[in-house]
């Protein structure tokens, strides 16, 4: 029984059952803070480790959004939950090769294992405990949301009462079964304090997670080992997602006063950017790797992979233009 499962039954036993909310994020607090999870030996694969097509792409279009906005100084780079910061590192380098040198570069993480992790990958980085951190700085922001999202809590509702988790026979179990209602105060909360800074400093973020135009169905689901299994089993030992409501993102930015963009599919707007050219591009100058090249543009791109589960949505300040293939 790990640390966390065994504190989580004391505060069932002394407070009560916890809400789903407050147990997926406990879970996810314990797992991000004690391990890097990613990678082959790790429980999932983010699209920044699948290729670096994936990032160039993202610092080419945050690159020509910038110039397109008259390429004020003092703009900064900032990504939310940047993993490894290896999406930062490829986006970087291609915004670099045409000329743009960030005044800084910002992570919002918490985790100190992705800390050391972020700070060998891309040197100089600065930290922030949360999304207002990067109010504090001066300048413009060119903000990355790769699946960070997606991984904050949510609510579950049945008939009009709130879902929660129990300590019953020994093991985890939900209060409630019946049609699920999924919201997240954590998501509209961090939203909000996005479009905010945006608005103020100026700038754009693209957001880019798996999910929903519009939707409430339950979607809470756990990995481990890049295997699907019961969030309730083995807490703060796997990662815990729920799918994003982009909608409700959206309705979130939109009254803090940033301009949104339309929603995408993934595969779509990688193909809008050119990922076919950087594909080609690649296995010419490395034919030995001609055949994984292509498995990963269609790992990214392919409907039945990650091209129409996973959305692209440009979050701005309303003087800023809107990334290519999201105006």
């Amino acid at each position: 029984m790990s640390p966390l499962e065994s504190a989580l039954i004391e505060r069932i036993k002394a407070e009560g059952p916890l809400s789903v909310e407050a147990y997926m994020a406990a879970c996810n607090a314990y797992y991000y803070a004690t391990r890097d999870p990613l990678g082959t030996r790790g429980d999932f694969t983010t699209a920044p480790e699948i290729s670096q097509m994936y990032g160039e792409l993202i610092g080419a279009a945050l690159a020509d959004c910038c110039n397109r906005a008259g390429r004020p100084e003092g703009v900064r780079y900032a990504e939310l939950g940047p993993g490894r910061g290896t999406l930062a590192s490829d986006a970087l380098r291609v915004m670099r090769a045409a000329g743009f040198e960030p005044a800084s570069v910002e992570f919002v993480e918490t985790s100190p294992v992705l800390r050391a992790a972020q700070a060998e990958t891309v040197p100089g980085a600065a930290f922030h405990d949360d999304i207002v951190g990067l109010a504090a700085g001066d300048g413009p922001l060119l903000v990355v949301a790769s699946e960070f999202f997606d991984a904050l809590p949510v609510q579950q509702w049945v008939d009009g009462v709130e879902r929660h988790v129990e300590w019953i026979g020994g093991h985890f179990a939900f209060d409630r079964d019946g049609e699920i209602i999924e919201r997240s105060p954590a998501r509209r909360e961090a939203v909000t304090a996005l479009a905010r800074v945006l608005v103020e400093k100026g700038g754009c973020a693209i957001v880019v997670d798996y999910g929903y135009a519009e939707g409430t169905g339950e979607s809470l689901q756990a990995v481990g080992g890049h295997k699907f299994a019961s969030p309730l089993e083995q807490p703060g030992e796997q990662d815990l997602t729920a799918h994003v409501d982009f909608a409700a993102l959206a309705t979130g930015a939109r009254e803090a006063g940033a301009t949104v963009s339309r929603l995408a599919s993934q595969g779509t707007w990688l193909e809008t950017l050119g990922i076919a050219g950087r594909a080609m591009a690649l296995a010419a100058k490395n034919p030995e790797k001609a055949e994984v090249i292509g498995t990963a543009r269609r790992r990214l791109c392919d409907e039945e992979a990650m091209g129409r589960m996973f959305k692209v949505m440009a979050i701005t300040a309303p003087s800023w233009p809107l990334p290519a293939g999201l105006e």
